[in-house]
């Protein structure tokens, strides 16, 4: 996953330039990135919802550290906790995952903050 380079702001603004310009076509790959960021900072359950909903094929061809995020994500949460999640994601809609995918970009900005003071 090294070639993940996140910051918060710019996360948001990928979402959020993709859900304002109704770009169901390329809002799958920035919430794949985020997957894999929020599943390296410990939020699995998250990271699991989002993830599933962003893989495609395109995702996995052009975003790889989906695939390694969601291995890790089932070995980390186990089988039937990790597919219990990704239906969740699986079914939400597109607005509803960028409003889901908004709340948990706020919550890890907020507890990235927290520890750095």
């Amino acid at each position: 996953m090294a070639s993940v380079c996140w910051m918060p702001g710019r996360t948001t603004d990928a979402v959020r330039y993709c859900d304002d310009a109704g770009n169901t076509t390329l809002i799958p790959a920035s919430l794949a990135i985020l997957a894999a960021v929020l599943d390296r900072l410990g939020r699995y359950e998250p990271a699991a919802t989002i993830a599933a909903f962003a893989l495609s094929p395109l995702t996995a061809a052009t975003i790889p550290e989906i695939k390694t995020a969601i291995a890790h994500l089932r070995n980390v949460l186990g089988e039937a906790t990790y597919e219990s999640l990704a239906r969740k994601g699986e079914t939400m809609t597109t607005a509803a995952m960028a409003t889901y995918a908004y709340d948990q970009i706020d919550q890890a900005r907020t507890e990235l903050n927290a520890v750095s003071k």
